[in-house]
């Protein structure tokens, strides 16, 4: 598994790099404010812990799931269990979410204790197959503990936002005053809230293309743990279908289920906008050739790219190249453990 390295690499730098920004901030936020930079730091210690502690209970909250008792979904308890043991992982939790919708997720604070959660739409709308792509995609992420990185690294941008939003309205309702002290006061607050919008949207790029990258080592590894990357090709077709049909709003968490709704939305209206072009046939249907060929055209262009920077997840036609890469690899018989990422 050479190709993990690059994701280690990866979550490594961001790590230090967002960590490292995010420091500067405090450091530039309390010579300001004049005040002691330990303050900030202790601060920014225990807001990192509490959305560590709480949130796996605030997931639970918020997705109204319900946890699976023993023997009440044998097919999927056993699937399930058959995976995560050639995975090396323990047996997490299943819950089902009372969501028409196709997503799935996993979170939770260690391996032992996390939980993989699938909507009830998952299990309506894709055949066992694809389903079992989906676990093998949710597996991946417990096996590279995306699930902690992802929740300890979003802590910074989320807590540069709040000081964003807070400085500026507290700027903003400040008394107006013509005294020279409020005045700067009120200056400082502005300069503070510019300063932090700033920082929150720089860490956040970084934390969104962690979040891309971390898609795409799961789907390798789903591939490569179900031994069929087709699977996992046709579900994420399914879910991005789905997910574009929803009237309901997109999810706060959307960095952990393994379809955005926000971005399913947006290619599923791109697809539709240029469908007579992809459409080489003129027979009013997509077929598998003419999609692939819109897939390798969109992948290449610059405003999907652009686009992209600020999604939680790769646009699907992405993933589905890379799958089909796999896939090509593994009918030639060249395909080797070692080489589970080396296409991502």
């Amino acid at each position: 598994m050479a190709g993990l390295a690059k994701l280690k690499f990866a979550m490594g730098f961001s790590i230090f790099l967002v960590t490292l920004i995010f420091l500067l901030f405090l450091l530039g936020l309390m010579i300001i404010l004049n005040m002691p930079v330990i303050l900030a730091f202790i601060g920014t210690v225990i807001f990192i812990l509490i959305q560590y502690l709480i949130g796996p209970t605030l997931v639970r909250i918020s997705t109204r799931l319900r946890y699976l008792e023993p023997g009440e979904n044998p097919w999927l308890e056993s699937m399930v269990r058959g995976l995560a043991e050639k995975s090396g992982l323990p047996m997490p939790r299943l819950a089902i979410v009372p969501d028409k919708t196709p997503n799935a997720f996993v979170f939770g604070r260690t391996a032992r204790s996390a939980t993989l959660a699938v909507h009830g739409g998952l299990l309506e709308q894709l055949n066992q197959d694809e389903i079992r792509g989906v676990i093998g995609h949710e597996l991946g992420h417990l096996k590279h503990k995306d699930y902690i990185v992802m929740t300890l690294l979003s802590a910074l941008p989320l807590l540069a936002y709040i000081i964003a939003r807070t400085t500026f309205t507290a700027a903003r309702f400040s008394r107006v005053s013509t005294s020279r002290k409020k005045g700067g006061s009120t200056a400082a607050l502005f300069v503070i809230a510019v300063i932090s919008y700033i920082v929150y949207i720089i860490s956040l790029l970084f934390v969104r293309y962690l979040s891309r990258l971390r898609e795409h080592y799961a789907d390798a590894y789903s591939a490569y743990l179900t031994g069929s990357p087709r699977d996992l090709e046709s579900a994420l077709t399914k879910i991005t279908y789905g997910l574009s049909l929803s009237p309901e709003p997109p999810s706060g968490a959307r960095t952990f289920y393994i379809g955005d709704p926000a971005l399913a939305k947006q290619e599923f209206r791109s697809i539709m906008r240029k469908k007579s072009k992809y459409d080489l046939d003129k027979d009013g249907v997509l077929d598998e050739r003419e999609l692939e060929l819109a897939m390798e055209k969109e992948a290449k262009s610059t405003w999907v790219t652009i686009n992209s920077w600020f999604s939680t997840h790769p646009p699907t036609f992405k993933r589905i190249l890379l799958l089909r890469e796999i896939e090509r690899e593994m009918t030639s018989g060249r395909y080797m453990d070692k080489r589970i990422y080396a296409h991502v």
